[in-house]
């Protein structure tokens, strides 16, 4: 199983709309947004995606009453942080902000996934990776990453646009 992985889209709806065609075109199973996506009409956009969308709310998801209205509408599944699935026998934990990370504990996750500091973060230890691919709402094409993780072998393709 392929995940797709996106942080703080910022409500940069030309990205966005990019980063839906990147994940199409790589066939992911699944995308796991890691919060900061700050408006409904953002997550509309991603109503577009061949797969299911989870995720996690941010710091800047202030309008919630938006988001929350388009989560229903397209039947995505978002919530408070952390978000813990298990997917292809895969301990999987979200959240936004990695300094959150010591307060939900993360020893039996074999996957950890957060954005928030907008840098990439692939830090692999025997037990497990954690990743955040970046930068994905800036303005400086060819910066912008979103990520596509393999579940089978925590192996990381990391898409820039």
């Amino acid at each position: 199983m392929k995940i797709g992985v996106v942080c703080d889209t910022h409500n940069n709806l030309k990205n966005v709309a990019r980063i839906v065609e990147l994940f199409n075109d790589a066939k992911v199973d699944r995308v796991v947004h890691t919060g900061d996506i700050t408006k409904g009409s953002t997550l509309d956009l991603f109503s577009a995606l061949n797969c299911s969308l989870y995720g996690v709310f941010g710091n800047n998801d202030v309008e919630r009453e938006g988001l929350m209205e388009s989560i229903a509408r397209h039947g995505f599944e978002f919530q408070e942080p952390p978000l813990r699935v298990s997917w292809d026998r895969r301990s999987i934990l979200v959240v936004h902000d990695p300094a959150t990370l010591g307060q939900v504990g993360f020893a039996d996750s074999e996957l950890v996934l957060h954005g928030h500091t907008h840098l990439r973060r692939e830090e692999r230890s025997a037990e497990r990776l954690i990743f955040n691919p970046g930068e994905c709402a800036g303005q400086m094409v060819g910066y912008n990453a979103i990520g596509v993780v393999d579940l089978r072998n925590l192996e990381v393709e990391l898409l820039k646009f």
